[in-house]
């Protein structure tokens, strides 16, 4: 059993497997394009799985599952390209949605 991992291990992980290469991060725009594109990858198993666009029997078998780990892995190196601490990031929109958008949905009955 894997022990469970905190974002900031995810980012020192991602971190020690890109600096082994000349090349290391992608610039901010490149690393844009390639979050777009998992997403539109994410998108499309989406549609294949829950939507109406069946998959082509000759495409690849795929999931939903591996295009949100890819997907975590590109936004993972946007952030450490730019320096972004994602707890933190995490922490302040957290607060944001405690604070500002507390009201805005209709929350479950706790009691009884």
């Amino acid at each position: 059993m894997l022990s469970e991992l905190t974002v900031k291990g995810m980012q020192q992980e991602v971190d020690a497997y890109i600096s082994q290469y000349k090349e290391g991060y992608f610039s901010p725009l490149a690393m844009l394009a390639r979050l777009s594109e998992e997403v539109g990858e994410l998108a499309r198993e989406v549609n294949h799985t829950y939507g109406e666009k069946p998959k082509k029997a000759e495409e690849a078998e795929n999931s939903v599952e591996n295009e949100l780990g890819d997907i975590m892995f590109v936004l993972v190196c946007f952030a450490n390209s730019l320096g972004v601490d994602l707890e933190q990031a995490h922490a302040r929109v957290m607060n944001k949605f405690r604070t500002r958008d507390k009201d805005r949905w209709t929350k479950l009955d706790t009691e009884g």
